[in-house]
Order: C-alpha cells, then sequence, then structure tokens
C-alpha cells in the first residue's frame, strides 16, 4: 500500500473521531444527505458529516450509503472471478480538489458456485472531500455506477447530488454512520497488530501461498489478495499455527494481469483488517503441520477413514469390477488344490499389493503436491504412457489366457521361486493385488468422493490415514479368503470348467483392453491408438511364435514393447474441439454459468471422462435414457459437458471449487439454485429429476 494512501486513511479515521467528539457537544442542525435514489435492490445517498462548511475548513467527512434489500449484494474493489466495483464520476462537482474512496473490509460470498467478494448488507463507503477553496460552500455530484446482484445481476446507474453551504455544526447521524464503515476500512497492521511474512507462487502458478503473523493471536481470518484488475483467486484454504499466531493460507489464481501487476493482500478478523503490499519470494512457505494441528483433527480423520474403508469395499462391485474380477477369479483358480497355508499367505500378499499401489500412490501424491502440481483420483489415466503400460499388460494377459501362447519364467527364477514344500513364490499373487488395484481407480464409488477430497485438500496425515484405509477396503475380499481359506475348497473339482473359465477370463481381459484403447483415443488421439494397437499386434505374434529363434525373439520384443509405451506420447494429437457436439452437450464454460441462470436458464454440469467407468455408467444408465434425456433437451435448459479426459486446469480447479479431486461430478444450477444442487456420484433418475426441477423453480415462480 502507498504512503499517501495510508496517509490518507489515517486523515479520514481521525477526522471521523473528533467528529464523533464534536457530536457529544452538538445538536443537529439539520441532516446533510442527499435525495436518495431508490430501486427495488438498492436506496443509496451521499452522506456529508458536516452541515456546512465553516470557516478556513479544508476537507470534509463524506460518504457514499447503499442500502442493499435482502438477498442483493455488491462488490469490493477486487470483486472475485465475476462482478464489478462500484464506479464514481464527480463531474459537476463544485469547489472539490479531490475525493478519497476508501474500501471498508470485504466479505466472501459464493454466486452460481463462484467466488464473490463484496458486501452482503448495507455498506457506506467513507470519502475524504478535499476543497479547492477552504470555507467556500461546495456542490458534491457522483455519478455512481454499481452492480447489485441476487439471483440475477442488475446494473444501476444515477445521479446524487448534495448542496453544503457555508455554515458550522455537525449532522450526528451522518457522523456517526460514517464513521461506523471507517473504522471497517482495513489499516497497515499498525493498530490491528497483523504483519505480512512471506507470499509466493507455486511452480506452475496456478496457486498463491501467502503466511502473516498476529501479535494477539488469529480468531477467524479470511484473505484477499489482489493481482491487478484482471486478477481473480478462488477461496483460500487457511492453516493456523504457532498457536493462532502464524497463518498460512493457499488460494487458487484462476486470473492475473499481464504483465504481473504489484501483489497486495488484505485479511480480515473478526473486527480488525489489515492491508499490505507483498512481495513474490521464490521460496513457497510451508504449512504449520504441528502437533498440536494433528491432534484435535483425529475424531474427523477416524470418520473420514471409515467412509475410505467403505468405499474401498464397494470399489469391488463397481463397474472397473469387469477386469479386477478377472484378476481375483484367476487367483482362486491358481490356488484350487493349493495347501491352506499356501493359500491363506497368497492372498494375504496380494492384500500387500493393494496396500503397497496405495501407498506408492499416496507417496506420488504428497511429492506432486510439494511441486505444484494438481493432484486427483484417476488421474493417471490422463497420461498416454501410462494407458499404453496397462494396455500392454492387459493385452498380453488375454492373450495368454486365450492360449495364443504361454509366458514362463527361466528355470533359473522358477528355481529361486520354490519354496522348500513345493509351492512357487509370492511374486505373481502380489502383483495380482497392485494391478487389480491400479485398475480399479478409474471409478468413483460412493463414499470415496468425500474421502478422497478430504485427503487431498488436507495435511500429509490425512492423505495416508484415507489412502491407507482406502486399501484395505479395496483388500477385504483377499483378506477374506485369507481368514477363511476352505472357501477355495468348494470349487469343483479340476476339469474341463477350468479351461473354460479361462477362455471367459481372457475374453474379459480382452474388453478391458479394448476399453483402454477407446480411452487412448480420447487421451492421445486415432493415430496414437492405431498405432500401439498395431505394435501390440505384433508383440502378440511374436510370443506366439513358438520356432522364432531367441536370439531373434528377445530383441524384437523389447523394441515392440518400447515402441509401445513411445509411441502414444511422440504421436499425441491435440484434442478435438468437436468432442461435445457429438452429443447434444455444449462445451463447459464457468463464466457463461452465472450469465445463463441471470437470464433464467437451467444449466446441469457433467464433469467426465474416457477414462472413469463410474462416468460412463451414468450416461448409459441415466443421462442418454428417458425421462432424463428429455428433460436435458428441454427449451430453457443447456447441459454443459466438462470433458477431463485430457488435462485442463480449468476444470481442475472448477472441481476443487467444491472440495472435490476426482469425478464424476455432476451438479445443476437454476433460477432456484444459484449456488448450484451437487449430485450424488451415481446417478439416479429421481434424482436428477428431481435436481433439475429444484433449479428450474425460481424461473417458474417468477412466471406465475
Amino acid at each position: 500500500m502507498s504512503a499517501d494512501s495510508f496517509a490518507t486513511r489515517c486523515a479520514a479515521t481521525l477526522s471521523a473521531a473528533v467528529l464523533l467528539g464534536l457530536t457529544l457537544a452538538s445538536g443537529s442542525a439539520r441532516a446533510a444527505v442527499s435525495e436518495p435514489y431508490v430501486s427495488n435492490a438498492v436506496t443509496a445517498r451521499l452522506l456529508v458529516a458536516q452541515d456546512g462548511v465553516a470557516e478556513g475548513v479544508r476537507a470534509l467527512s463524506a460518504g457514499l450509503e447503499l442500502e442493499l434489500a435482502p438477498g442483493w449484494k455488491t462488490y469490493w474493489r477486487s470483486p472475485g472471478e465475476v462482478g464489478l466495483p462500484p464506479r464514481i464520476d464527480w463531474t459537476g462537482s463544485e469547489n472539490i480538489a479531490d475525493v478519497a474512496f476508501l474500501w471498508p473490509a470485504p466479505e466472501r460470498f459464493r454466486a452460481f458456485g463462484i467466488e464473490n467478494i463484496g458486501y452482503k448488507s448495507d455498506v457506506v463507503f467513507p470519502l475524504n472531500v478535499t476543497l479547492k477553496t477552504p470555507g467556500a460552500p461546495a456542490r458534491l455530484q457522483a455519478t455512481v455506477f454499481a452492480l447489485i446482484c441476487s439471483e440475477l445481476c442488475v446494473p444501476h446507474d444515477f445521479t446524487l447530488a448534495l448542496d453544503i453551504p457555508a455554515a458550522s455544526g455537525i449532522d450526528s447521524a451522518a457522523a456517526a454512520r460514517i464513521a461506523q464503515f471507517v473504522r471497517k476500512v482495513p489499516d497497515d497492521g499498525s493498530e490491528s497488530g497483523m504483519a505480512p511474512d512471506v507470499a509466493a507462487l507455486n511452480a506452475d502458478k496456478t496457486a498463491l501461498i501467502f503466511t502473516a503473523t498476529s501479535a494477539t493471536g488469529f480468531s477467524d481470518p479470511d484473505v484477499f489478495p489482489e493481482f491487478g484488475e484482471n486478477g481473480a483467486f478462488g477461496a483460500p484454504d487457511i492453516r493456523l499455527g504457532d498457536r493462532g499466531r502464524l497463518l498460512w493460507a493457499t488460494l487458487p489464481l484462476f486470473s492475473a494481469s499481464k504483465p504481473a501487476a504489484a501483489l497486495q493482500i488484505t485479511i480480515t478478523d473478526g473486527a480488525r483488517a489489515a492491508t499490505f503490499g507483498a512481495t513474490l519470494a521464490d521460496q513457497v512457505p510451508e504449512p504449520p503441520f504441528t502437533i498440536r494441528k494433528i491432534i484435535p483433527g483425529v475424531g474427523e480423520l477416524a470418520w473420514v477413514a471409515a467412509l475410505a474403508l467403505l468405499g474401498g469395499l464397494v470399489l469391488n462391485v463397481m463397474p472397473c469390477v469387469l477386469p479386477v474380477l478377472s484378476i481375483k477369479l484367476g487367483s482362486v483358480i491358481k490356488t484350487r488344490g493349493q495347501s491352506r497355508t499356501r493359500v491363506r499367505a497368497g492372498f494375504l500378499v496380494s492384500a500387500g499389493g493393494v496396500m503397497a499401489f496405495m501407498w506408492g500412490l499416496a507417496a506420488i501424491t504428497l511429492a506432486a503436491r510439494a511441486l505444484g502440481f494438481s493432484v486427483g483420483w484417476g488421474l493417471q489415466f490422463q497420461n498416454p504412457t501410462f494407458l499404453a503400460l496397462m494396455i500392454l499388460l492387459v493385452t498380453v494377459f488375454s492373450a495368454n489366457l486365450l492360449g495364443a501362447f504361454e509366458i514362463t519364467l527361466p528355470s533359473s527364477w522358477q528355481t529361486r521361486m520354490v519354496r522348500a514344500d513345493g509351492s512357487p513364490g509370492y511374486a505373481g499373487d502380489f502383483a495380482t493385488g497392485a494391478f487389480a488395484a491400479v485398475l480399479a481407480t478409474p471409478c468413483s464409488a460412493p463414499f470415496l468422493g468425500t474421502a478422497v477430497a478430504f485427503a487431498l485438500a488436507g495435511r500429509a496425515i490425512d492423505i495416508f490415514v484415507v489412502f491407507t484405509a482406502l486399501g484395505l477396503g479395496l483388500a477385504l475380499p483377499y483378506v477374506s479368503i485369507a481368514v477363511m481359506p476352505g472357501l477355495v475348497t468348494r470349487l469343483p473339482k479340476p476339469g474341463r470348467w477350468m479351461a473354460a473359465l479361462k477362455v471367459v477370463l481372457g475374453a474379459l481381459l480382452g474388453l478391458t483392453a479394448a476399453w483402454l484403447f477407446w480411452v487412448l483415443i480420447g487421451v492421445a488421439g486415432m493415430r496414437a491408438a492405431l498405432t500401439t494397437a498395431g505394435l501390440m499386434a505384433a508383440l502378440i505374434v511374436v510370443l506366439a511364435l513358438r520356432r522364432m529363434p531367441q536370439a531373434w525373439r528377445r530383441p524384437a520384443l523389447a523394441v515392440l514393447i518400447a515402441a509401445s509405451l513411445l509411441a502414444p506420447g511422440l504421436l499425441r494429437e491435440k484434442a478435438s474441439p468437436n468432442s461435445a457436439a457429438r452429443t447434444a452437450w455444449v462445451a463447459f464454460d464457468r463464466p457463461a454459468i452465472a450469465r445463463l441462470v441471470a437470464d433464467g436458464t437451467t444449466v446441469f454440469v457433467d464433469v467426465t471422462a474416457d477414462w472413469c467407468l463410474t462416468c460412463k455408467a451414468n450416461k448409459a444408465l441415466v443421462l442418454d435414457r428417458e425421462p432424463v434425456a428429455g428433460a436435458l433437451a428441454a427449451p430453457g435448459v443447456v447441459p454443459m459437458l466438462a470433458d477431463w479426459t485430457r488435462p485442463d486446469d480449468t476444470i481442475s480447479r472448477y472441481l476443487q471449487s467444491f472440495g472435490r479431486y476426482g469425478i464424476p461430478f455432476n451438479i445443476v444450477y437454476g433460477p432456484g439454485a444459484p449456488e448450484g444442487i451437487v449430485l450424488p456420484e451415481l446417478l439416479s433418475t429421481d434424482a436428477v429429476l428431481d435436481a433439475i426441477e429444484q433449479a428450474v423453480g425460481g424461473a417458474a415462480a417468477a412466471a406465475g
């Protein structure tokens, strides 16, 4: 904040304090208030603390008062993602040299699911008026533009005028009203006791991380950064440390001025507020993960861990269970005829494979977050190289089960893996569990979204506990058989049915490979997918040629595997802009939601991806069927598709604004639900139709 700006605020504060003192000794001669501007949303007037200009007076204390009707709001100087701050033109004023416009501390509110900053009730903007000729009469004339919003936004243009004659005296009501809001104008920290510490942008410049201190400790703080006229931030994640004396906050950066403007940060905490200038540092401040912080959250963490455990268990019966079920059934077939001890140990090792993957995923999540990357559930399926690896494994497993070839380990490996009792080693069991966990991650089960959102928005211990509980839930079928290995003995005796089952399981994995190819088309494009398919076919042919010399086979396999993994990334095409047009959906446009709802339109947002099996189940079973399809195609309803098949920071930030880090995610906006109605992960016809009806309700009521 500049020295001139701070001096102006100090002058206004001092002037108001003097006026309040004079009020106790003076009566009110007459109201120093302009004729009001009145609408159904706002009543506006100019206030002046003095009844007139006394001899020798060089400055006056004034204010622009906006009395907002219930439910209406207006904006701060930095309004957030959408909105416009009030603007005033003083043309037509007389004997006025300058008018300093001061901003009381704002509030945060959500409209149409978007973060806004401003005022939800009456507000007076203090004005410090400097006269050209001290002691002479003056005239204040303000042409005001103010955007006032409720379910819809209404711009207001009006003119207010107030003549101030040569006179002495104080208007007690006006002086008290102005002084009330002068006290809400942020200081520079000298009176509020707050001070800035470190401010920095994360590695990919998508978030601001800020720390501040307070000698008396923070109680209920909020943070409002300003980054030029075009700067917009999301809601802050605020954490306190050092017994409340340290504030750490991170805010998603949605847009910024180019070139980068100076950074200014306002902190509010109850009745106090302060504004600081800030210089961006290179080092990102770490959040205050302290013992005092962890212990109070144990109760909440335990509940979320229980949800994660249940969500992991439910994953076993979600649409992604198709490939996982094949692997699990294959494990059971393999253990037929083995001892109870071997069966128990094998399934426990498979459960260990699940847990190893989940712990690895937690470690990668922590590392990515530390480097400033966006993290979410199932995002690895946006990576074409990862998809190619999954296609390679599933295709080889499928062809093996269908009898195209037999994979055998070298004799030296087999010798090492044989135990004293003649049972094979546990590497395959471990890989079975880990692979099953990998293929389960594209799904989002009930309870899973809440648990993952809590973890990804929380501390390191939150991520570890939630992912551990999730792995335990997913591994519970393995653990169950380990506890009761006798279940395996209830299978029929070996026979032709086992060969038939192998074919069925191979076909199921073949369908999984086909699905992964389809996902690869959306992520990397048709050219990359067809090239990968051709390389996979060549790989299967080489594996099936039993008479090929090993001197040729091994180099050929190495080249084909390497090419299969590299091709999708090297041949990746740009996303097709017509992906949404193949259906009746329009492409996701977050700012357009507010405009559409303000015009009385209902907006249904579907955040989906080709790799999200739960999303596809919702689409096939609910969204593409009547009567939901008809409701989405009705006049006045806009179905909006947010395709997250490929990485998209706009969609990531949109999900994070709702505390979500995975999909599916569906929400309905409308005149009757401007904040949006969030739907469950698993959609039902009744839930969608009820939400649309409720969202349309505001428009229907207005029409009635």
